[in-house]
């Protein structure tokens, strides 16, 4: 369970940092763009794959 916790605040950290260098350098649209498509993109292949 530790191990988990830890783990998520990595990942979380790593896409707060992505999205401070994103801002750096102009291309902050074109991340949360491709974020949201990917998310779009899972829900769809849920729908589809369903156990």
């Amino acid at each position: 369970m530790v191990i988990r916790k830890v783990q998520r605040i990595l990942y979380k950290t790593d896409r707060l940092l992505g999205d401070a260098r994103a801002v750096r350098n102009g291309s902050i649209g074109r991340r949360l763009a491709r974020r949201m498509a990917g998310r779009a993109a899972n829900r769809i292949l849920n729908k589809l794959f369903k156990y």
